[in-house]
């Protein structure tokens, strides 16, 4: 028995191993590493936002938080295969064949967040708010990037970049003015459109600053919010 594992496991060690089967390989890891870094991710930012947020039965609950967790596992593992696929498939019938082209990331990456975050539920017609939170998180992300690649010496915008002091002065700055603009304007939505803010951030907010305004005593002012 124990020299029939071996050789099942040295057989699919050659086969890992075996350079033609890399592209689809790297395909089959993607997809497995995007499950689990997903299942990380969501599960424990579900369990605490559902558990003291949402309404509901401890059944109820369990059932959101599998379902959210479930979600955005699913979704990075069908991204990270619509884009190594897509990769794969450019680099072995693109214009040179065998080898990247500078566009094939991008190219890849528009059809996977199409396909994968850029669909609206066929029975509510709206787009999921787990989908909407990975892509709120990877635009933000993009925008930092954009803004630290406009101020980089010899790579950024001409006006901004060619010159050094200017690029270092923009850089020191830019910070607290993004940070100080960032906090005004999600205040002043809360504030006046609530509605039109994503409902985990409207949620935490309502918590933090609409439920604060309010209590009937010593036990709803200093140990439970209601």
């Amino acid at each position: 028995m124990s020299a029939a594992l071996e050789s099942l496991k040295a057989a699919t060690e050659r086969i890992i191993l075996d350079p033609k089967y890399h592209d689809l390989l790297a395909i089959l890891k993607g997809a497995r590493n995007g499950a689990v870094y997903g299942t990380k991710v969501r599960f424990p930012h579900a369990l605490v936002m559902i558990m003291l947020f949402r309404s509901g039965t401890f059944r109820e609950k369990i059932w959101l938080i599998f379902r959210a967790t479930r979600t955005h596992a699913r979704n990075l593992a069908k991204f990270a295969v619509i884009y190594k696929a897509t990769c794969a498939l450019l680099r072995r019938f693109g214009q040179t064949p065998g080898k990247e082209g500078p566009y094939d990331s991008f190219v890849a990456g528009l059809l996977g967040g199409y396909i994968v975050f850029g669909q609206r539920s066929p029975r509510s017609g709206k787009v999921s708010s787990v989908s909407q939170q990975i892509v709120i998180y990877i635009f933000a992300r993009v925008a930092l990037a954009l803004a630290r690649l406009a101020v980089k010496p010899g790579v950024g915008l001409p006006i901004v970049s060619a010159n050094a002091n200017r690029s270092a002065t923009i850089s020191h700055y830019a910070w607290p003015v993004f940070a100080s603009v960032s906090w005004a304007m999600v205040m002043h939505l809360f504030k006046w459109h609530p509605e039109d803010l994503q409902p985990s951030l409207r949620s935490s907010m309502t918590y933090i600053y609409r439920d604060s305004d309010s209590w009937d005593g010593l036990r709803t002012f200093a140990w439970h919010n209601k």
